[in-house]
This record gives structure tokens, sequence and C-alpha cells, in this order.
């Protein structure tokens, strides 16, 4: 049996479910999944005739899987497709849910606040509206490694006051010492200047659109619109939302914390510091690869976390918490 973390074997499993954003789709994401449970394939035949797109195939496609109106509505119908798998093995409901930008909205569709077909046809026009946002613009995300919190702000503050026409400021604060920052060319390229002086690191990101920074204004104000209409239900598992690191329990208040997530900062750190501070112990990442779970180690209290994208991994899962 799979080695339990000194924690878990100490304290009574207090678990959280965690689901991934932009970033951590791969080609063919799900597959190995898909030979064992009917689950998978039958939640991407689902979303797909709701979005009046082949989900399935689009993931078999790189260029079309990058794509941002494509990437969202297919990582977020892999989460909901091992979520319904987890459904059926785990026997405990996890005391709490949280997704990492446009993960939050995998954490709500599990949560039954809105449905599937509501959620893939929602993030794919949020894919849309965060490109037709920036048409035309030269911009640019980067990851700055070895800093404060503190520090990096105010080299985005900086960097606004002193470039010309630039437009930064930190779009993650992903863990202790890793901040993303987003905005125009001119300004992401001011602060990494300034990065190099301070001797730490810096890693452009190769990305399509410079997610929760100053130019996501006009994607997030005709977001708020679309969200108007459509329907939240009440939560059957808190959702910790990433705008401002709590819980929100009414509809309104959901809905206008996923509109300021758009163009502000995912507050993943201060969440995770959250699921620690109520004695979350387990973590179990839902959906795409293991971004989330190496996140959780290098937190200020660091939870163990089990990635679930594949037969062993979820397999381990298990044991664990058998």
């Amino acid at each position: 049996m799979a080695s339990v973390p000194d924690m878990v074997k100490k304290q009574p499993t207090r678990m959280a479910v965690i689901f991934p954003g932009q970033g951590s789709q791969v080609v063919g994401m799900t597959s190995e999944l898909a030979d064992l449970y009917p689950e998978i394939r039958e939640t991407f035949t689902e979303a797909s005739d709701a979005l009046g797109e082949d989900l399935w195939a689009i993931c078999q496609d790189e260029e079309k899987l990058n794509q941002t109106q494509y990437t969202q509505p297919a990582l977020l119908t892999a989460s909901m497709a091992i979520w319904r798998i987890l459904q059926q093995k785990i026997t405990t409901a996890p005391c709490y849910l949280a997704g990492h930008s446009l993960g939050e909205y995998s954490a709500l569709c599990a949560a039954e606040v809105i449905s599937l077909a509501d959620a893939v046809t929602l993030v794919h026009k949020r894919g849309q509206l965060m490109q037709e946002a920036v048409v035309g613009v030269d911009t640019a995300m980067a990851a700055v490694l070895g800093l404060e919190d503190h520090r990096v702000e105010n080299l985005c503050e900086q960097a606004t006051e002193h470039v010309d026409d630039a437009i930064v400021g930190a779009a993650n604060f992903n863990s202790p010492g890793q901040v993303v920052i987003s905005g125009n060319a001119a300004g992401v390229n001011a602060v990494i200047d300034k990065v190099q002086n301070t001797g730490k690191k810096s890693i452009p990101l190769k990305v399509s659109v410079p997610s929760h920074c100053a130019l996501m204004a006009p994607a997030s104000d005709a977001l708020a619109e679309i969200l108007a209409g459509i329907k939240f239900d009440q939560a059957t598992i808190p959702v910790i939302q990433n705008r401002h690191a709590r819980v929100e329990t009414s509809a309104a208040g959901i809905k206008q914390a996923l509109t300021e997530q758009l163009s502000q900062p995912v507050l993943w750190s201060q969440t995770m510091q959250e699921l620690a501070d109520k004695q979350i112990n387990v973590l179990i990442e839902c959906g795409s690869g293991n971004v989330l779970s190496n996140l959780a180690k290098r937190q200020a209290q660091p939870i163990t976390s089990y990635p679930t994208d594949k037969p062993a991994r979820l397999d381990k899962l298990m044991e664990v918490l058998s």
C-alpha cells in the first residue's frame, strides 16, 4: 500500500478537490482513463452536444486545443469527466472545492451551481471574449521566480508609471516565490528587465491572451452581461473563489467574483492558505496534469495533493484514501 503522509495518519481526512486552469491542457488528455471508464466519453459527448463542437476531436488536435475558445471548454469537460469518476469512487464528499482561474468554472459545475451544458458554452464564450479584447495588441505573460509578492507588485507599478504605454500587473499569485505577470509587451518586458536587475529569474510564457490584467476589462464587462442571463443554483459543496479566496454563497456574489476574476489576479496562494487554515489535509487535483499538485508542495503550509488524470494516479489516490 502507498505510504500515507504522517499528517493524514494522525488526523481524520479532510479533503478538498481542486480543478486546473488553462495551461494544463495536453493532446489526448483523459484518453487512458477513457479506455477504463465510460464516464469519460459520455461526458465529452454531453458537452460536445451542448457546444456544437466535437470536444473529443479537439483534444486530439494540438493547434485547435491551444486556441483559447476551445482550450477552456475542453479542459472543463476533462475535469468534469474525472469528477464523475471520483463521485463513484469516493464515499465522503470533499469539504471544499476550488479551481485555478478557468478551473473555478469546473469547481462551480461540480458543486452543481451551473450545469455542464451552461458551463461549456459559458467558458467557450469567455475564451472568445478574451481573444477579442486584445486584437491588435502585442501582449505577454511571464512567471517571476524568487521575489516576494509585494516586490513583484511594486515592479509592476513602477513599469506602469515610468514606461510609456505600459500595462502590466500581477495575474497569478501561485505560490510563495512564484508570481505570474500579465499585460502588454511593453509592460511585461519592462518588469522582466527590472527582475533581472534584482538577480532573480523570470520565464516568458507562451499564451494567446494576457489573462487577469487590465487589458481584460472589456471582456469582463461583456462576461457580466452573459452571466446575468444564466441560472446559478445553491452550491452543494462550498467553492472558494479566486477573486478573494473565500466562499460566496449568493448567486449574485458568485457572478460578481467571476466577472472581476477576468481582470483581477488569481489568489491561489491565498486559496491554498485558506484550505490549510480549514484543516484540509488531502487535496485531489481533478483534471488534466499535475500543475496544481506541484504548486501545493510549494505553499507556506504544504498539503499533499494527488493528481487523477491517469489510471495509475487514480489508483494511488484510492489506495491512500482507503
